[in-house]
């Protein structure tokens, strides 16, 4: 009988442990969308190359959904001037080409490539076409938009084009500026040189 007992004891004290290690995973939350850093993405770039942002790890980035036939267009000059002003302290400047807002970006990658150079003389890098916004938002503009509210914004789907987001050395989301706010405004390079300043 006292066998008997033990044994049972024994069997329910193993079903115990399982279940706690069975349980333990469960406990652990994954990281929230906020938290993760930018370098999980790779996109290709407007020459079709696959470029893992990854590459860009300690670099201060500026994001930005860009499009050839909007009023804000002309901010492409300012982006440029931004890029080499603050290129040698570490910022890059990226433009992703959207269609998502009027129709002003409805040019193949050839003619948004030739447009830029020749218009505005870009040499900051520019990738393919991508949506920014709706149900076939790329999962890059999927993570900026729900990143945690920042001093400069809120989480959010990108208003219009010329959204811009700014990534800290870390890859974290440290600043978004709407369309209006121009690349050499004090609002903007402010914010700028404080992630410069950043270690990584």
């Amino acid at each position: 009988m006292n066998k008997a007992i033990m044994c049972l004891l024994s069997l329910s004290l193993a079903m115990v442990c399982s279940s706690c290690k069975q349980k333990a995973p469960q406990t652990a939350e994954p990281p929230s969308a906020s938290a993760s850093p930018v370098y999980q993405f790779e996109l290709n770039d407007i020459d079709g190359v696959p470029v893992k942002l990854e590459a860009y790890r300690g670099k201060v980035l500026l994001l930005v959904n860009v499009a050839s036939k909007c009023g804000y267009t002309p901010q492409y000059a300012g982006l440029e001037q931004l890029y080499q002003r603050y290129r040698t302290e570490g910022l890059v400047v990226l433009g992703f080409p959207a269609n998502n807002f009027g129709s002003q970006e409805p040019g193949t990658e050839d003619e948004i490539k030739a447009f830029c150079t020749t218009n505005y003389h870009v040499t900051f890098p520019m990738f393919a076409k991508i949506s920014v916004k709706g149900d076939d938002i790329h999962p890059l503009y999927k993570f900026l938009t729900e990143a945690a509210p920042t001093q400069s914004g809120s989480a959010g789907p990108v208003t219009w084009n010329f959204n811009k987001f700014l990534i800290g050395r870390d890859g974290s989301v440290v600043g978004r500026y709407d369309s209006k706010v121009e690349p050499l405004s004090p609002e903007l390079t402010g914010e700028i040189t404080k992630a410069l300043a950043e270690a990584s």
